[in-house]
């Protein structure tokens, strides 16, 4: 059954122009600013006079007919002086403010994306730069380059920027941690398509309120050097100096400094209240527009090439088959960095995953599934590695492989479906766009195919309306619609292996098993080979031929999975069968294994669950114990094996310390 989309969906958030425009405050300080600007380029046509002129019959006299504003010591007209002095003092701001921007936010922006070294040297630099005092240095400036105001400005500009950088470095890194960037990496998207497409959206707010509340402030030092004597030379006017000329004359004429004074406040007010507004609406933006009307479906003849599913029929799960593994993983040990220095939290793991075959991979928490999985795809989190062993996918070594390899195979080869969509789903674009611009991305096209297509993809993972819900967010989604809509961008690139982790902890027991029925169909139609992380038994047995068990890094024990399920060669697995609430006796407790899985920093040196374990003896505590083979294709990290395969069920799970 398929779950129906909700008939009070929530409405897509407006844009953020359109959102600060609806605020009277915001929509008055744009268009004071418009106006300035406006005067300021037309002051030739519109100024009643020449900002020289003088009319030595009127001096220092207040606003007329003649004269709106009055005039200064030299009888020039004051609002042909304002108009004209625009010019400088507009321009000079925005040239600092352009320099924030380029210098400062596009640092920021970068060092915060990027990591690693860049941001380690990006992050000296701010903290050197700091240190400068800003106006010391720009006088220093002045006094050596003279008159050149735009040149001061734009310095001015280069020793402000660390601040602003600092700021949005830390929003970028925020967004970058986001699990839908991580999902976008995953889908194969290159690393531009993800800063213009997926980041810089989200920190476009911080950027325009630091950029805003600057020009404010450059607004006001410009005036400030201009009043000293720093930029241009009289008789050229700029607020500055006319407010310099008003100070000299206000016991005679305190007017004077009313028309550059409220001008020049009011526009540093107005970039003020901008960067506000801004400010807010990127914090709560409206919810309330009316939704779009549904589109009709596209023609699927549009639509990107078939599947490849459909051409090339799915190959048997057997292990029999003579055909190399899809995926071949030995002997792969992963390290990360943690307060312990470079840490090993997947060590020695063997693993292989046949064309068209579902393998599982059970653990609890904690055990390094996730990394085993995210090991695979190279997305290794912070500065982790793979210290030794191979990953060869398809023939391709992929351990020590050139980047553009990896990310090359991501989305197109190999897709991943997480266990949050709600969060791995881009907020801000339409779930039908994320899907296209992934299809353009794998297959090219135009946009009404790539839209076609994305539209198709959600109609195959049985999702109701697909045209509507191609228009939605993920905050429209349910939980199951928002699963369905990842498995379909998972599919986007018609991959040959998908990575499944843990793709139903988060769904009731009805949309669970609708979404373990949906990625059954699409294995079988499609041919894929499904590694299905979980700590799940009911799933697992339900979906993977194969299984593969870890603990505490390693894999401990694997095997065809109804074989695993009844006879189970290590006590890790057996006390793992003997907790699933399915396999427990009538009025009897589970049994619980007891403990936890230890830290990365304290595996012991032999046996990792010798200190769980009912069965352990000093021999599992002295060395390392390696894979054994105790029947063909059963694998287990057990010196006691034997024993646990002669007993039954009840005997296994006293294996476990209680």
């Amino acid at each position: 059954m398929t779950e129906p989309p909700s008939a009070l969906r929530r409405h897509r958030p407006a844009p953020m122009v359109r959102t600060v425009l609806r605020r009277p405050a915001a929509l008055v300080c744009l268009a004071y600013l418009a106006l300035l600007v406006l005067a300021s380029l037309a002051a030739p046509w519109l100024s009643p006079h020449g900002p020289t002129a003088t009319d030595l019959d009127h001096v220092l006299t207040g606003p007329g007919a003649a004269h709106p504003l009055g005039t200064d010591n030299l009888g020039r007209d004051v609002l042909s002086r304002l108009m004209y002095g625009g010019r400088p003092s507009l321009t000079d701001a925005a040239v600092a403010a352009s320099t924030v921007l380029v210098v400062g936010a596009g640092c920021g922006v970068t060092a915060g994306f990027l990591g690693g070294w860049f941001d380690r040297v990006f992050s000296w630099a701010v903290d050197v730069m700091l240190a400068i005092p800003v106006l010391v240095t720009l006088l220093v400036v002045l006094a050596v380059v003279g008159d050149h105001q735009v040149l001061a400005m734009a310095v001015l500009g280069v020793l402000v920027s660390p601040g602003v950088a600092r700021v949005v470095r830390g929003a970028t890194l925020a967004v970058r941690q986001e699990l839908y960037v991580a999902a976008a990496r995953v889908s194969g998207l290159g690393r531009r398509h993800i800063l213009v497409r997926h980041v810089l959206p989200r920190v476009a707010g911080p950027v325009v309120v630091q950029v805003s509340l600057f020009a404010g402030g450059a607004l006001m030092i410009d005036a400030g050097l201009s009043y000293l004597g720093f930029g241009a030379d009289p008789p050229t006017p700029t607020w500055g100096n006319m407010i310099a000329d008003a100070a000299a004359v206000t016991d005679r004429q305190p007017w004077l400094l009313a028309p550059p004074g409220v001008v020049l406040g009011l526009a540093i007010l107005a970039c003020g209240v901008l960067g506000d507004a801004v400010r807010d609406a990127g914090a709560c933006r409206s919810t309330t527009a009316t939704p779009p009307a549904p589109r009709s479906r596209p023609s699927r003849s549009r639509a990107s090439r078939p599947r490849r599913g459909t051409s090339h029929p799915p190959v048997p799960a057997s292990r029999t088959d003579s055909s190399p593994a899809l995926l071949s993983i030995h002997d792969a040990t992963v390290a990360l960095p943690g307060p312990h220095g470079m840490t090993t939290v997947v060590e020695g793991v063997d693993l292989d995953i046949g064309r068209g075959e579902t393998v599982g991979l059970v653990g609890e928490s904690g055990c390094g599934k996730s990394v085993t999985g995210r090991a695979i795809l190279g997305l290794l989190p912070g500065r982790g590695e793979i210290t030794e062993g191979s990953i060869v996918f398809d023939g391709t070594e992929l351990v020590g492989a050139d980047p553009r390899t990896v990310r090359a195979l991501r989305g197109r080869r190999i897709a991943l479906v997480s266990q949050t969509p709600l969060t791995s789903l881009d907020p801000v674009i339409p779930v039908g766009g994320q899907i296209a611009e992934l299809v353009r991305r794998h297959h090219g096209g135009t946009r009404r195919a790539a839209r076609a297509r994305a539209v198709e993809l959600l109609g195959a993972v049985r999702v109701a309306e697909p045209e509507q819900v191609a228009t939605r967010h993920v905050h429209e989604l349910s939980g199951g619609m928002a699963q369905r809509a990842a498995i379909a961008l998972a599919l986007a690139g018609e991959p040959d292996l998908l990575i499944a982790d843990e793709p139903t902890t988060a769904l009731d027991a009805g949309v669970r098993a609708e979404v373990l029925d949906l990625l059954r169909q699409v294995q079988r139609e499609r041919g894929l080979a499904v590694l299905l992380i979980s700590h799940d038994w009911k799933v697992v047995s339900r979906m993977c031929r194969r299984t593969y068990v870890m603990y505490a890094g390693q894999v401990v024990e694997s095997g065809p999975t109804a074989d695993l399920l009844a006879r189970p060669r290590h006590p890790y697995t057996a006390g793992l069968l003997a907790s699933a609430p399915g396999r427990a006796a009538p009025r009897e407790p589970l049994r619980a294994i007891p403990g936890t899985v230890p830290a990365p920093h304290e595996w012991p040196p032999g046996c990792h669950f010798a200190a769980r374990c009912a069965l352990a003896t000093p021999a599992c505590d002295a060395a390392a114990v390696p894979l054994l083979e105790p029947a063909p294709d059963r694998g287990t990290r057990c010196l006691r094996h034997t024993e646990l395969g002669k007993g039954d069920d009840r005997d296994r799970a006293t294996a476990v310390r209680s």
